[in-house]
Protein backbone atom coordinates (compact mmCIF):
# COMPACT_ATOMS: atom_id res chain seq x y z
CA UNK A 1 0.00 0.00 0.00
CA UNK A 2 1.36 3.41 -0.99
CA UNK A 3 2.08 6.12 1.54
CA UNK A 4 -0.29 9.09 1.30
CA UNK A 5 0.87 12.70 1.06
CA UNK A 6 -1.85 15.24 1.76
CA UNK A 7 -2.01 18.65 0.09
CA UNK A 8 -4.55 21.11 1.49
CA UNK A 9 -5.93 23.37 -1.25
CA UNK A 10 -7.49 26.66 -0.11
CA UNK A 11 -9.93 27.87 -2.77
CA UNK A 12 -10.67 31.50 -3.66
CA UNK A 13 -13.76 33.64 -3.07
CA UNK A 14 -16.91 31.82 -4.14
CA UNK A 15 -14.97 28.63 -4.81
CA UNK A 16 -15.39 25.33 -3.03
CA UNK A 17 -15.07 21.59 -3.07
CA UNK A 18 -15.70 21.38 -6.81
CA UNK A 19 -13.46 24.29 -7.88
CA UNK A 20 -11.75 23.82 -11.24
CA UNK A 21 -8.02 24.05 -10.40
CA UNK A 22 -8.01 21.53 -7.52
CA UNK A 23 -10.21 19.25 -9.64
CA UNK A 24 -7.53 19.28 -12.35
CA UNK A 25 -4.86 18.62 -9.73
CA UNK A 26 -6.78 15.65 -8.36
CA UNK A 27 -7.16 14.19 -11.85
CA UNK A 28 -3.56 14.52 -13.01
CA UNK A 29 -1.16 14.87 -10.09
CA UNK A 30 -0.63 11.12 -9.61
CA UNK A 31 -0.47 10.27 -13.32
CA UNK A 32 2.22 12.80 -14.21
CA UNK A 33 5.49 11.20 -15.45
CA UNK A 34 7.39 12.73 -12.52
CA UNK A 35 4.87 11.68 -9.85
CA UNK A 36 6.45 10.41 -6.62
CA UNK A 37 6.05 6.86 -5.36
CA UNK A 38 3.64 8.00 -2.65
CA UNK A 39 0.01 8.75 -3.49
CA UNK A 40 -0.83 12.47 -3.39
CA UNK A 41 -4.25 13.33 -2.03
CA UNK A 42 -5.44 16.87 -2.84
CA UNK A 43 -8.01 17.95 -0.28
CA UNK A 44 -10.26 20.95 -0.94
CA UNK A 45 -13.17 21.83 1.31
CA UNK A 46 -15.63 24.69 1.29
CA UNK A 47 -15.07 27.17 4.13
CA UNK A 48 -16.88 30.22 5.48
CA UNK A 49 -16.63 33.64 3.84
CA UNK A 50 -16.19 35.05 7.35
CA UNK A 51 -12.37 35.10 7.57
CA UNK A 52 -12.17 34.32 11.28
CA UNK A 53 -14.60 31.42 11.11
CA UNK A 54 -12.70 30.19 8.06
CA UNK A 55 -9.33 30.41 9.83
CA UNK A 56 -10.66 28.20 12.64
CA UNK A 57 -12.07 25.70 10.14
CA UNK A 58 -8.80 25.53 8.21
CA UNK A 59 -6.72 25.18 11.38
CA UNK A 60 -8.83 22.15 12.28
CA UNK A 61 -8.26 20.62 8.83
CA UNK A 62 -4.50 21.15 9.18
CA UNK A 63 -4.53 19.30 12.51
CA UNK A 64 -6.63 16.52 10.99
CA UNK A 65 -4.71 16.02 7.74
CA UNK A 66 -1.18 17.08 8.68
CA UNK A 67 -0.57 18.16 5.08
CA UNK A 68 2.89 18.36 3.59
CA UNK A 69 1.99 21.44 1.56
CA UNK A 70 -0.56 24.25 1.37
CA UNK A 71 -1.80 25.59 -1.97
CA UNK A 72 -3.82 28.81 -1.87
CA UNK A 73 -5.73 30.43 -4.72
CA UNK A 74 -6.71 34.11 -5.13
CA UNK A 75 -8.35 35.42 -1.92
CA UNK A 76 -7.72 32.00 -0.36
CA UNK A 77 -4.00 32.77 -0.49
CA UNK A 78 -4.39 34.91 2.65
CA UNK A 79 -5.85 31.96 4.55
CA UNK A 80 -3.01 29.79 3.23
CA UNK A 81 -0.35 32.29 4.31
CA UNK A 82 -1.78 32.39 7.85
CA UNK A 83 -0.85 28.71 8.27
CA UNK A 84 2.61 28.58 9.82
CA UNK A 85 5.26 25.90 9.57
CA UNK A 86 4.40 24.53 6.10
CA UNK A 87 5.52 25.37 2.54
CA UNK A 88 3.07 27.50 0.55
CA UNK A 89 2.41 27.59 -3.19
CA UNK A 90 0.00 30.32 -4.25
CA UNK A 91 -1.92 30.86 -7.48
CA UNK A 92 -2.85 34.46 -8.33
CA UNK A 93 -2.60 35.58 -4.69
CA UNK A 94 -4.97 38.49 -4.07
CA UNK A 95 -3.05 40.13 -1.25
CA UNK A 96 -4.89 43.43 -1.60
CA UNK A 97 -8.44 42.08 -1.97
CA UNK A 98 -9.04 42.34 1.82
CA UNK A 99 -8.39 46.08 1.61
CA UNK A 100 -11.15 46.46 -0.98
CA UNK A 101 -13.50 44.27 1.04
CA UNK A 102 -12.72 46.33 4.13
CA UNK A 103 -13.65 49.53 2.30
CA UNK A 104 -16.91 47.89 1.19
CA UNK A 105 -17.88 47.30 4.82
CA UNK A 106 -19.37 50.78 5.27
CA UNK A 107 -21.29 50.47 2.00
CA UNK A 108 -22.91 47.37 3.47
CA UNK A 109 -24.59 49.64 6.03
CA UNK A 110 -26.64 51.20 3.23
CA UNK A 111 -30.11 49.56 3.25
CA UNK A 112 -30.36 46.89 0.57
CA UNK A 113 -26.63 46.98 -0.30
CA UNK A 114 -25.78 43.62 1.30
CA UNK A 115 -28.61 41.89 -0.57
CA UNK A 116 -27.48 43.57 -3.81
CA UNK A 117 -23.83 42.47 -3.37
CA UNK A 118 -24.90 38.95 -2.39
CA UNK A 119 -26.88 38.79 -5.65
CA UNK A 120 -24.13 40.27 -7.85
CA UNK A 121 -21.43 37.94 -6.46
CA UNK A 122 -23.56 34.84 -5.96
CA UNK A 123 -21.44 31.70 -6.47
CA UNK A 124 -22.00 29.14 -9.19
CA UNK A 125 -24.23 26.17 -8.35
CA UNK A 126 -22.56 23.25 -6.60
CA UNK A 127 -20.31 22.84 -3.58
CA UNK A 128 -19.38 26.52 -3.43
CA UNK A 129 -18.68 29.06 -0.70
CA UNK A 130 -21.80 31.07 0.21
CA UNK A 131 -21.03 34.80 0.05
CA UNK A 132 -22.64 37.24 2.45
CA UNK A 133 -21.39 40.84 2.25
CA UNK A 134 -22.54 42.07 5.63
CA UNK A 135 -20.78 44.81 7.59
CA UNK A 136 -19.89 42.39 10.39
CA UNK A 137 -18.08 40.06 7.95
CA UNK A 138 -16.42 42.62 5.68
CA UNK A 139 -14.99 44.66 8.57
CA UNK A 140 -12.84 41.64 9.55
CA UNK A 141 -10.92 41.47 6.29
CA UNK A 142 -8.32 44.17 6.95
CA UNK A 143 -7.25 42.49 10.19
CA UNK A 144 -7.28 39.16 8.35
CA UNK A 145 -4.76 40.57 5.86
CA UNK A 146 -2.59 41.95 8.67
CA UNK A 147 -2.53 38.57 10.44
CA UNK A 148 -1.65 36.77 7.23
CA UNK A 149 1.19 39.12 6.32
CA UNK A 150 2.62 38.81 9.83
CA UNK A 151 3.74 35.40 8.53
CA UNK A 152 5.50 36.89 5.49
CA UNK A 153 9.22 36.82 4.73
CA UNK A 154 9.33 40.56 5.43
CA UNK A 155 8.03 39.87 8.95
CA UNK A 156 10.63 37.19 9.59
CA UNK A 157 8.81 34.00 8.61
CA UNK A 158 11.03 31.05 7.72
CA UNK A 159 8.28 29.30 5.78
CA UNK A 160 8.63 28.66 2.06
CA UNK A 161 6.47 30.81 -0.25
CA UNK A 162 6.13 30.72 -4.03
CA UNK A 163 3.49 32.39 -6.22
CA UNK A 164 2.27 32.18 -9.82
CA UNK A 165 0.93 35.29 -11.57
CA UNK A 166 -0.80 35.43 -14.95
CA UNK A 167 0.37 38.03 -17.45
CA UNK A 168 -3.27 38.46 -18.51
CA UNK A 169 -4.77 38.57 -15.02
CA UNK A 170 -7.37 41.36 -15.25
CA UNK A 171 -7.34 41.82 -11.46
CA UNK A 172 -3.83 43.24 -11.70
CA UNK A 173 -5.26 46.39 -13.29
CA UNK A 174 -7.09 47.32 -10.09
CA UNK A 175 -4.29 46.23 -7.77
CA UNK A 176 -6.36 43.46 -6.19
CA UNK A 177 -3.61 41.18 -7.47
CA UNK A 178 -0.23 42.89 -7.37
CA UNK A 179 3.23 41.52 -8.15
CA UNK A 180 4.65 44.65 -6.53
CA UNK A 181 2.84 43.92 -3.27
CA UNK A 182 4.04 40.32 -3.41
CA UNK A 183 7.65 41.44 -3.84
CA UNK A 184 7.26 43.84 -0.91
CA UNK A 185 6.37 41.04 1.50
CA UNK A 186 7.95 37.95 -0.06
CA UNK A 187 10.94 39.07 -2.11
CA UNK A 188 11.69 39.09 -5.78
CA UNK A 189 13.30 37.01 -8.50
CA UNK A 190 16.62 35.96 -7.01
CA UNK A 191 18.00 33.38 -9.46
CA UNK A 192 18.85 30.90 -6.71
CA UNK A 193 15.58 31.26 -4.82
CA UNK A 194 12.86 33.05 -6.84
CA UNK A 195 9.64 33.83 -4.99
CA UNK A 196 7.30 33.93 -8.00
CA UNK A 197 6.86 33.07 -11.66
CA UNK A 198 4.81 34.68 -14.43
CA UNK A 199 2.82 32.55 -16.85
CA UNK A 200 1.03 33.58 -20.04
CA UNK A 201 -2.48 33.15 -18.70
CA UNK A 202 -5.34 34.66 -16.71
CA UNK A 203 -6.24 34.94 -13.03
CA UNK A 204 -7.89 31.52 -13.26
CA UNK A 205 -4.86 29.40 -14.15
CA UNK A 206 -5.57 27.47 -17.33
CA UNK A 207 -5.37 23.66 -17.37
CA UNK A 208 -2.17 23.56 -19.40
CA UNK A 209 -0.37 25.54 -16.70
CA UNK A 210 -1.91 23.53 -13.86
CA UNK A 211 -0.69 20.31 -15.49
CA UNK A 212 2.81 21.63 -16.11
CA UNK A 213 3.89 24.58 -13.95
CA UNK A 214 1.78 23.99 -10.85
CA UNK A 215 2.16 20.22 -10.64
CA UNK A 216 5.88 20.38 -11.30
CA UNK A 217 6.31 23.04 -8.64
CA UNK A 218 4.38 20.93 -6.15
CA UNK A 219 6.69 17.97 -6.87
CA UNK A 220 9.76 20.14 -6.31
CA UNK A 221 8.51 21.27 -2.89
CA UNK A 222 7.15 18.01 -1.49
CA UNK A 223 9.51 16.16 0.88
CA UNK A 224 11.63 13.57 -0.90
Amino acid sequence: MKDIIYILYIHGMGGGGDSRIPSILKEHINSHPDAPAAHIEVVVRTYSFDPEIAAAQIDEWVRELRPALIVGESLGALQAIRIKGLPHILVSPSLNAPLYLGYLAFLALVPGMTAFLDWIYRPKPGDRQPLHFSFSVLRKYRLHRKLALSNSIRSGSRDYFFAFFGTRDHYRRSGIVSVRTWRKYFGGTDEKMPSYQMYDGTHFMEEEFVRTLLIEKIYSVLPG
